[in-house]
């Protein structure tokens, strides 16, 4: 009796420990954790109803009713460095952050690679400000408003490496609309933003875009590297945003969260 009752804890534990790390529910659905966030305007964020909505998070959803073999979860992240993190860690499966992919991050991380989106960084200053301004070199010395882990973060910085540390960089909080009133009050003569962006940070039209775009990035998932799962999933949502893209509905998803289509290189 006690050599059947071992035998039976034992295959008991290997039938638990066999299930974990598993995503799979019982009709072999994989579940998706997706870093997201709650505080970005029109992107990832609560609406009135504290219903979290968004460009990117409707189109996750609309991601979803077409992979019917997966489905996916958000979780609500603070920001970027914390997203990128729990990625790191296995905590999530992927972020929907308006990811601008850039060779640094390309290094470290999975991309997929139909972009849903594409910015053009633009110097952006106040809109009172009539300094003659196109490039970065035109604005030596002055103090830059960005964000820690952004696209806009890793061109301020490459800047700085080849010109001896020319920008001041100063660190924003969390709350995107403090970018327009530090802008517009002088604490910060500058940041760098996106196209789509302005107008959803900067509502009351206290900003400017100046001189010409210094890069255009593509917009796409995010997801760890070296990750079999990962590039699986990473290759069916890229086939499903060039269904979207050829049947419309990732052009709509922009127009009616971005107020326009930001979904097609110029």
């Amino acid at each position: 009796m006690k050599n059947r009752m071992f035998v039976f804890i034992v295959l008991a534990l290997v039938l638990v420990i066999s299930g974990c790390g598993t995503k799979k529910n019982e009709g072999g659905v994989q579940k998706i954790i997706v870093g997201a966030t709650n505080q970005f305007p029109q992107v990832s964020f609560l609406d009135k109803d504290g219903k979290l909505t968004g460009y990117d998070i409707e189109l996750v959803r609309e991601i979803d009713k077409r992979l019917p073999n997966y489905e996916f979860e958000f979780k609500i992240l603070d920001a970027l460095p914390s997203m990128l993190l729990s990625l790191d860690t296995n905590k999530i499966d992927m972020i929907a952050h308006e990811i601008a992919k850039n060779p640094e991050r390309d290094e470290k991380y999975l991309f997929n690679k139909v972009p849903y989106a594409y910015w053009k960084n633009m110097i952006t200053v106040a809109k009172d400000n009539n300094d003659p301004i196109e490039t970065l070199d035109d604005v030596k010395g002055k103090k830059f408003l960005t964000h820690a882990s952004s696209s806009a973060e890793q061109v301020l910085k490459n800047y700085n490496k080849d010109h001896d540390n020319a920008i001041e960089l100063v660190y924003a909080s969390g709350d995107v609309f403090d970018i327009a009133e530090q802008i517009s009050t002088g604490r910060v003569y500058a940041s760098l933003q996106s196209d789509f962006v302005l107008p959803v940070i900067d509502p009351q039209g206290k900003l400017k875009t100046v001189g010409k775009p210094l890069s255009q990035s593509e917009i796409l998932f995010l997801f760890r590297k070296n990750d079999s799962e990962g590039q699986t999933l990473a290759d069916a949502i890229d086939k499903v945003l060039q269904e979207m893209k050829e049947d419309g509905t990732l052009s709509a998803l922009s127009k009616q969260w971005l107020g326009q289509d930001f979904t097609t290189a110029d």
